[in-house]
């Protein structure tokens, strides 16, 4: 069977569900932890500012659930598509997530977004430890895990390649030979033979009756 152009072109896009699985669960666990922590967190005494559950303000709503959103959405993406092209935009999208969570608050006042509030700790380390969990360290790790994510999927394999071929074959029937309306393995192999007796022509020579065949 030739493979067409259009066909190939499909065909490089296919990839193994695996390929992005574990980076897209991972980015999906920190897009939920992202945008839960500020509400839950004042029931453990680890918060931001104001320090009471599920109290909603614009600066939360902009700087953690927008960004926490937007990385379950691409590690969902990453996590159940077969599609390279279709992994690789949610690993850009969860790229874009993490790199907000790093630099949003920083950007938050000039865009009039709001304001994340001041982390709630006794020591500094709690403070060092709320900044790393909640924003800094959070988008770096989602980051890391996205563009690891974007890496694999732009290396074309050989178990791409083999994936490829399996799905083809099992999608694809087999050519039907025309005039027949079978295909390629329904057919039986058949041998014709010539039958009959040799008779002499009127200048001596033998010749073949070939106007009887049959199909053994």
């Amino acid at each position: 069977m030739i493979e067409t152009p259009s066909r190939g072109r499909r065909g490089t896009m296919q990839i193994p569900r695996s390929r992005g699985a574990v980076s897209g669960l991972l980015v999906i666990a920190l897009g939920v932890w992202g945008a839960l922590v500020p509400f839950v967190g004042p029931l453990f005494d680890f918060a931001f500012s104001p320090d009471r559950p599920w109290a909603w303000t614009s600066g939360r709503g902009w700087l953690q659930v927008l960004p926490g959103v937007v990385a379950v959405v691409g590690g969902l993406m990453m996590f159940a598509s077969r599609n390279r092209a279709t992994a690789m935009l949610g690993s850009w999208m969860a790229v874009v997530a993490g790199a907000w969570f790093v630099v949003g608050r920083a950007a938050a006042g000039p865009l009039g977004l709001g304001d994340a509030g001041e982390p709630v700790a006794a020591t500094e380390s709690q403070r060092v430890w709320l900044e790393l969990t909640y924003f800094s360290g959070l988008g770096a790790l989602i980051i890391f895990l996205s563009a690891l994510a974007v890496g694999r999927l732009s290396v074309r394999t050989a178990r791409d390649i083999a994936y490829r071929d399996s799905r083809v074959e099992t999608a694809e029937p087999y050519p039907v030979t025309p005039g027949t309306g079978v295909g390629p393995f329904d057919q039986t192999d058949s041998v014709t033979e010539p039958v009959g007796r040799r008779r002499r022509s009127l200048f001596g020579r033998r010749r073949r009756r070939l106007e009887d065949k049959q199909t053994v």
